[in-house]
């Protein structure tokens, strides 16, 4: 059976892609009595163990450019631009080999009183939790200022004042397959701090959301509850932040399954939550461990998973929403040629079809499917090369102490290593510049309760961006 899906052209409203037929449907959803977690890392989000294979599953993926390694590297592409205020449009000269692509208008934001061309920045080493952490995550707990850093192999752990807790806030280590694309790929706080939500693989390569109470400075492993369960069949492409959205439900950011060129064409299929971004409350519901919001986009489509709030990805890899304006922003790392950035205004991504993998960025992929309404390409895009090798995405940068980054999207490469920044005006980039910070195997981002944003490196330092 084929089903043509239609999707919002609220975003940005160029002709879209049509989807897949053939569902397959995840391992149903099982509770644990004991939290076994099982984490490592998608190093950026590239392909497989780094050399094109995937890692202990004897599947490969085809050769790539996706090479993971820190070898420090300049990233180039810098947008001329001039000056906007409010929501002008401006003239863009895109560098050579990038795309700069239309997005729905932002909102409004408080204009920032430089370009970003005149901002100076520097990297502000808060703590190194050493070679064997492989920090990716960084979340807060409502009321608190401690930074809590999840690390690949399975640990979590508390930052207070430059120091780090000698005792895990959780350990998770025993049950961690560390390496490639898998691990501790996730952690975010319940609105009232009393619970601790973890994502990541198992040690069979399966996706897995606890829930985990948190106590007296700790999250209580034994009385672990799973929220969610997903079969993976292959090791790369996992995906796996969780967000807590302005709404207050928690989403689930799930890669198309891996391999290359999405075989089993998940990302378009509405039967599987790989290639999406689910949406659930995690209050239990009846026998359910979790409650489908009634307005997710799909509930009550036949054949289409109610949990599912947007699809067509392929790695979605640090992703976030606008701390002042509730917008989403994401970095769904390529296969071979364009790494992307998409943006959506808050609620727009409702049904939201991201087009992979009829598009690799805004163009042609390997799966060319029928023609449907909505596909939302991104609102930003540039090359697999010279010395990138999969996009970090991050946060927009809402603090006070950088005054001329205010509303720009700060995000990187994880092998390029630097990080960038881009704004939009009018609907489209207005200024896009690398902000001359190199961090070696720029994995993720972090954001804290002022608005403030830190970049977290495979090294195992995780450093704030300050005002140099």
């Amino acid at each position: 059976m084929h089903t043509t899906y239609r999707t919002p052209r609220h975003c940005i409203g160029l002709p879209a892609v049509g989807d897949p037929s053939g569902a397959t449907y995840p391992r149903p959803v099982r509770r644990l009595p004991v939290l076994v977690v099982a984490l490592a890392l998608v190093a950026g989000g590239c392909s497989g163990d780094g050399n094109g294979t995937e890692a202990d599953s004897g599947r490969v993926e085809e050769p790539s450019a996706h090479a993971l390694d820190t070898t420090s590297s300049s990233v180039v592409a810098e947008t001329s631009s001039s000056a906007t205020t409010g929501s002008t449009a401006v003239t863009v000269t895109a560098p050579p080999g990038t795309t700069a692509t239309s997005a729905p208008p932002a909102t409004p934001t408080t204009a920032r009183p430089v370009a970003l061309g005149d901002v100076r920045v520097k990297l502000t080493q808060v703590v190194n939790l050493g070679d064997n952490f492989d920090p990716l995550a960084l979340a807060q707990r409502p009321g608190d200022d401690t930074l809590f850093v999840a690390g690949q192999r399975g640990r979590v752990a508390a930052v207070r004042n430059g120091v780090a807790d000698p005792t895990p806030v959780v350990d998770l280590s025993g049950e961690v397959k560390a390496g490639g694309e898998q691990g501790l790929l996730g952690i975010v706080f319940s609105a009232d701090g009393n619970l601790l939500y973890a994502s990541f693989t198992d040690r069979s390569g399966d996706s897995r959301l606890w829930e985990l109470p948190f106590r007296d400075g700790r999250a209580d492993a034994a009385a672990a509850r799973e929220l969610l369960f997903q079969d993976q069949p292959f090791a790369n492409h996992n995906g796996g932040q969780i967000a807590m959205g302005p709404d207050g439900l928690l989403y689930f950011f799930l890669g198309d399954g891996g391999a290359a060129n999405d075989p089993a064409g998940n990302a378009q299929n509405l039967g599987t939550w790989l290639g999406k971004i689910l949406r659930i409350d995690p209050r239990p519901s009846g026998s359910q461990p979790y409650t489908v919001p009634g307005d997710n986009p799909f509930v009550g489509r036949a054949g289409a998973k109610p949990e599912i709030w947007a699809f067509g990805l392929r790695n979605p890899w640090r992703n976030s929403f606008d701390k002042a304006t509730g917008d989403i922003w994401m970095g769904d790392v390529g296969q071979n040629a364009i790494e992307e950035v998409d943006f959506c205004p808050k609620g727009a991504a409702r049904g939201a079809n991201f087009g992979w993998a009829a598009f690799e960025g805004t163009k042609t992929g390997p799966r060319p499917l029928p023609p449907a309404e909505g596909h939302v390409p991104p609102v930003y895009e540039y090359p697999t090369a010279d010395g990138n090798c999969a996009v970090t995405g991050g946060y927009v940068y809402r603090g006070s102490r950088i005054p001329g980054l205010t509303g720009a999207y700060l995000f990187g490469d994880y092998c390029g290593g630097q990080v960038r920044a881009l704004t939009l005006a009018g609907g489209k980039v207005a200024e896009h510049r690398a902000l001359g910070l190199q961090a070696d195997g720029l994995a993720s981002f972090g954001e804290d309760h002022q608005g403030e944003v830190y970049a977290l490196s495979l090294s195992g330092g995780v450093f704030r961006i300050d005002p140099a």
